[in-house]
């Protein structure tokens, strides 16, 4: 099918077949209304003989091809099977588009999307193989997503690209493959990426300066990037889609050179508005808001016109009378378009987002490699997508969280952000399932709202799989005038296949059966992905604070003393710490900020590692010993100095759920 043309009405032979299944018993099984759907959605692509469909006439007018696609979604309107309730949440949003990422790595470093240093990848065999990303593909498109993107990294550097775009395009009832991709590799791949089945593109270039484009995303390729746009029109993708990341002080200038690309080229130059992410030091001064673009571009342009939109669309469209394109703004931060959102996002690792800004995700991963199966799947998704929030924080809430930390789902993970929408699909009570009890005290108000539900059966398959020792930590109540204060655990449970010696609900976990200090063995916990941030504050006198701000200390360079100090410490916390286990880090990071106001430097620690046990300790020591180092450089010049503040801003990851300091 040429892409951007609207599909002409269903082949004869498709029309003779849905006449014939009317008469059948067929329908008994298969709904005639899914029926319908099914095959107008094929026929976008070819004939059920595999014979072409006919397409439009190149002469042939838009309100034409316009008439016929508003009369096809009337009848898909009036005769489609109800959607899929496990793709639909609490607020009646049907979720009817997938952008799956191919892959975490990149030939590019822009500046927006990644640390220059890169990230922290995730090991190969813990990404989704071709086999699982096709599985869940074809169990998305089967409940009702009729639109897949493939997005990254950078995903036209997975080797078997082209033959994931093959096998997608047989799925039924997929309408529109899509990739997004940078565009170093387009000019290459396009065309056997076309022939396999790809059928929308969207570009990233956010400038057409070419010194600058090399800044931005620190790399040369420019002209393979513009190359590859003008590649895509060639093979006659109608629009071509281009992503620009407006930022202030570094391309706002280039909006009206952007917006002119669309006078003679079928382009949809779409200015998307600065978002925050983990590592592009995000700040609310770089983001040049949608209005403010607007006004911008209304000024050369006064005539400009707003074009209809979708009801799920992001974009806000506009088009300058007699140019061949369209400009359009997605405005995430400014003015979000929650309420009509269909998207759904599945990670190079197998994670499923239900919203881009939220930090909540679910291992679908690892419930495939533990042999869920498709019902289970769908249970777990019914539940995720059920959880999904109206909207999300807004752009100062989401500027400080971590918006990717991987949450490895548990039975008392899952539905730690809120009840499930439809009990009937997703829903359990702690408190009733057979052979276990509460690892943490639940107030009243959580055991009323869990009340009467049932775990679902893929979690406890995955508990069997993964082992039951997941569930053995225990804590005690807080000291009161009791002294036989008892654990919180209404009783001691004894897992399936015990091996070694097994605690018991009296018992803390640091210390063994005869009272003596013990580590925890942690060597039947699953693997998961576990970040935490600390923080302390040093006070260091107005005399210390002024040497150190200009870097005069006869010792050195302070902040950066500290800094690798902290580092080091991270990594070797369990040699400090008695009882702590070793933990190999991937990643570290030590933030020192100077604080005028009270002659003080702020430290913030952020530790990451994917194991059986947390990293709140690593992040605690950083901080702590970064603040010591901090004070031994400067002692000489005072004595009055002051370590305050250590303390544990946020931990994600692990069976007790997350913590984030108000």
């Amino acid at each position: 099918m040429t892409p951007g043309a609207s599909a002409r009405p269903v082949c004869s032979r498709s029309r003779l077949w849905a006449a014939a299944l009317l008469g059948s018993g067929f329908m008994a099984a298969q709904p005639l209304s899914r029926m319908l759907r099914r095959l107008l959605r094929s026929s976008a692509r070819s004939c059920s003989s595999g014979a072409p469909v006919t397409q439009p006439r190149l002469g042939e007018s838009a309100r034409a091809a316009s008439e016929e696609l508003s009369r096809r979604r009337q009848f898909l309107r009036e005769h489609a099977a109800p959607f899929s309730a496990f793709l639909t949440d609490s607020f009646g949003r049907q979720h009817s588009y997938l952008r799956i990422s191919l892959t975490e790595k990149c030939n590019l470093r822009c500046q927006y999307c990644m640390p220059e240093e890169g990230v922290p990848l995730t090991p190969k065999a813990n990404l989704l193989t071709t086999e699982e990303i096709l599985t869940l593909a074809r169990l998305f498109v089967k409940e009702g997503i009729d639109k897949i993107r493939l997005t990254g990294g950078e995903p036209l550097i997975r080797p078997d690209v082209v033959d994931i775009v093959a096998q997608l395009q047989r799925l039924e009832g997929l309408r529109t493959i899509g990739v997004t991709t940078n565009g170093i590799n387009l000019t290459r791949l396009l065309p056997q990426l076309q022939k396999a089945g790809l059928s929308a593109i969207n570009i990233s270039l956010d400038t057409l300066v070419p010194a600058k484009f090399e800044f931005i995303v620190r790399r040369k390729g420019f002209h393979k990037v513009m190359e590859g746009i003008h590649k895509a029109i060639e093979l006659g993708y109608n629009p071509v889609k281009v992503n620009c990341v407006v930022m202030r002080g570094l391309n706002e200038d280039e909006l009206l050179d952007f917006a002119a690309l669309t006078e003679g080229l079928p382009l949809d130059v779409r200015f998307i508005e600065y978002m925050p992410f983990d590592g592009n030091k995000w700040n609310f001064k770089k983001m040049v808001s949608y209005k403010e673009m607007l006004d911008t571009i209304r000024q050369q342009w006064p005539e400009l016109e707003k074009l209809p939109e979708e009801e799920s669309s992001t974009a806000k469209a506009f088009k300058i009378p007699g140019f061949q394109g369209q400009i359009s703004f997605i405005t995430s931060m400014s003015e979000h378009f929650c309420g009509t959102c269909n998207r759904l996002r599945i990670t190079a690792d197998g994670n499923l987002k239900v919203c881009l800004f939220g930090n909540s995700e679910v291992s679908l991963r690892d419930h495939l490699r533990a042999g869920a199966s498709e019902q289970e799947l769908l249970r777990i998704i019914g539940a995720a997508v059920g959880r999904k929030k109206r909207q999300h924080a807004g752009m100062f809430s989401i500027s400080q969280m971590k918006n990717r930390p991987m949450i490895l789902i548990e039975l008392f993970l899952m539905f730690h952000d809120s009840p499930p929408a439809n009990p009937s699909i997703s829903s359990w009570d702690p408190l009733h399932v057979q052979g276990l009890r509460p690892r943490m005290s639940f107030s009243s108000q959580m055991v009323t709202l869990w009340k009467g539900c049932r775990v679902p059966q893929a979690l406890l398959l995955v508990q069997q799989r993964l082992g039951s020792g997941c569930f053995q930590r225990h804590y005690t109540s807080r000291a009161d005038s009791d002294a036989n204060s008892k654990c919180l655990s209404p009783g001691s449970w004894a897992p399936a296949a015990p091996s070694g010696p097994q605690l018991t609900s009296e018992q803390l976990t640091h210390v063994d059966s005869e009272g003596r200090a013990a580590m925890v063995d942690v060597g039947r916990k699953p693997d998961t992905e576990r970040a935490a941030v600390a923080s302390a504050v040093v006070l260091l006198g107005p005399v210390a604070f002024k040497l150190v701000q200009r870097n005069q200390l006869k010792k050195g360079d302070a902040l950066v003393v500290a800094q690798l100090a902290g580092i080091q410490a991270a990594k070797v916390t369990s040699q400090l710490i008695p009882l702590c286990h070793h933990v190999a880090l991937s990643h570290v990071q030590v933030q020192l900020e100077l604080d005028s106001t009270r002659h003080a430097v702020r430290i913030q620690a952020s530790c990451r590692a994917r194991g059986p046990t947390g990293v709140e300790m690593e992040a605690l020591t950083s901080a702590a010993v970064a603040a010591l180092s901090l004070y031994d450089m400067c002692k000489a010049v005072s004595r009055d100095i002051v370590l305050e503040e250590i303390k544990l801003i946020s931990k994600t990851g692990g069976q007790r759920g997350d913590f984030h300091r108000a």
